[in-house]
């Protein structure tokens, strides 16, 4: 295959940033995304040029750190996948492909395809959190848990926190990944003693970092990776009414 890769440079922060074009020859169906990029990179190096700068790490579909926009689309064109995860195959020869960095905000620019996720981290960190004791782990049946509750918990914890919510809405919310991050403990009865603070403090935080409101276009749920629904957005909004109603998060 023989593709023409748009793709987005960007020095710092604090450059303006542009599109330039490469080519990708001789690349294998067989080849990851990541891959080719790669195999393109190789070519840079070689020719005295400085190599396109994207993020990744596991590989695997498990660490989220793979974020880039690929012909419109975070994560690129097919569904429940990461764009490590994505082959070459999904793509005709001759194809021109446009490679951006999530556009956000609250996820700026570092460099060309690489943008500071860290406020994920600061909202985590807000609340996303259980109370517990130090010592041996508890037996795995010492707490029942509901399957109902355990089913909706393991969805919402399946979160990578890739961000890609972030980029397919057209006001940059975070509603999706906070919503997974509460309603993954507010399900489970680890995660109630801190469950009216909790959500209080992480929207809180969500707001304050400049992730836009939503707007309920879905848009989130079609680009997540891993399939996190709407619903979980509802639940977090039920959370934090119990928990303006209450007071305990003021």
């Amino acid at each position: 295959m023989n593709l023409t890769l748009r793709v987005w440079r960007q020095r710092n922060g604090q450059d303006q940033g542009h599109f330039e074009e490469y080519l990708a020859k001789d690349v294998s169906p067989d080849c990851s995304f990541l891959e080719m990029l790669d195999i393109v990179n190789i070519g840079l190096v070689k020719e005295g040029k400085e190599p396109i700068a994207f993020d990744h790490d596991c590989r695997e579909g498990i660490c989220g750190a793979c974020s880039m926009v690929i012909n419109g689309a975070p994560h690129g064109p097919e569904q429940l996948t990461t764009t490590c995860q994505l082959h070459m195959r999904h793509f005709q020869d001759g194809d021109r492909i446009v490679i951006e960095p999530f556009r956000a905000k609250a996820f700026p620019v570092l460099r060309d395809l690489v943008v500071d996720r860290s406020a994920f981290d600061e909202v985590t960190a807000a609340g996303g959190y259980v109370s517990v004791n130090t010592g041996s782990a508890q037996d795995a049946n010492a707490i029942p848990v509901p399957k109902g509750d355990a089913d909706l918990a393991f969805q919402a914890a399946t979160c990578i926190g890739c961000g890609a919510c972030v980029a397919a809405c057209k006001n940059a919310s975070a509603s999706l990944f906070v919503a997974a991050k509460v309603s993954h403990l507010a399900y489970l009865p680890q995660g109630r003693v801190e469950r009216v603070r909790r959500v209080f403090a992480m929207v809180n935080k969500m707001d304050e970092l400049g992730f836009g409101n939503c707007s309920n276009t879905g848009a989130c749920e079609a680009s997540c990776p891993k399939g996190i629904r709407l619903d979980f957005i509802a639940k977090m909004s039920r959370e934090y009414m119990r928990s303006s109603f209450c007071g305990c998060g003021r």
